[in-house]
């Protein structure tokens, strides 16, 4: 009976997970924050259930500069432990790598049991950025787009899960994040001169996008698209819908009790702590 109470309310809030608590376009911080915990919640369940059953799944996040990728990406990693939801955000490659396969660098970052990468923009740079401004031959592109729908299919009949988002900005949103990155101090370290031409190559970028989601949307790892010109509902939205494509379930932890304190050696451990170097309390509790 406990067990079935116990399926009975996994499944419940499984179906929860995917019910926004509320709708339109006005969202109060106090009930982002309410649901934002609940959907970290379920990751929190996530997580237990791809550790348990050696799981290994790979998200990938694109978009345009000043998506909100970044963002979302943290939301869904803040509360679950690094060990298993994993963030891979490569640099620019190296000389040696430049002389690698190109996917060759990505490979070794891929999951094990128990795992989850979450990749902060992916080996599809080759698809856009490094299209657009011209780090690679079209040559290379047409190849790279060849071969990546069945390279992931090789990785998902390997067991591996492949979940892919596009965030999707408008021009307008995205120039007022490109305004506020300039005025901020505290955000100008996000603006690159990578930024600012891609900003000028708009519609470039939206043809590399468009020719991308024709050679790799496939049935095995198809592309989801996030609107994200509000960054609250774009996290809501988008964890909401990667909890529908992950089928896990509950599980059971065992009881934990606090262990009370052993006296035994007991002696007085902050008159040793006086004289240490503790730094000055500008602030107190």
């Amino acid at each position: 009976m406990a067990a079935k109470k116990q399926a009975k309310a996994g499944a419940k809030r499984t179906k929860d997970a995917t019910q926004p608590a509320g709708s339109g376009a006005k969202l109060k911080r106090k009930d982002y924050e309410k649901e934002m915990r609940r959907l970290q919640t379920e990751l929190c369940l996530v997580q237990d259930w791809v550790k348990a059953t050696g799981q290994r799944i790979i998200i990938i996040f694109e978009g345009r500069d000043a998506a909100g990728k970044g963002g979302t990406i943290r939301a869904i990693t803040e509360r679950c432990s690094p060990r298993v939801f994993r963030v891979a955000a490569l640099p620019a490659p190296s000389d040696r790598e430049k002389s690698q396969m190109y996917l060759q660098r990505y490979m070794p970052h891929f999951p094990a049991a128990g795992e989850v990468v979450i990749f902060d923009r992916s080996y599809y740079n080759r698809a856009g950025v490094e299209r657009v401004l011209g780090f690679s031959t079209e040559n290379q592109v047409r190849e790279f787009l060849n071969l990546c729908p069945a390279f992931e299919k090789i990785m998902v009949d390997n067991g591996i899960k492949v979940i892919k988002y596009w965030l999707e900005v408008k021009e307008s949103e995205q120039e007022r994040r490109f305004e506020a990155r300039i005025r901020d101090p505290l955000r100008q370290w996000k603006l690159s001169p990578t930024d600012l031409e891609s900003r000028r190559r708009w519609y470039d970028y939206s043809k590399a996008r468009d020719e991308m989601f024709d050679s790799t949307d496939t049935a095995w790892a198809p592309w989801h698209i996030v609107r994200s010109d509000s960054k609250k509902h774009a996290r809501l939205n988008c964890i909401s819908h990667l909890l529908t494509l992950i089928p896990y379930k509950p599980v059971e932890r065992p009881k934990v009790k606090m262990p009370k304190r052993s006296m035994k050696q007991a002696y007085d451990d902050m008159a040793t702590m006086k004289e240490r170097r503790w730094i000055p309390e500008r602030f107190k509790p």
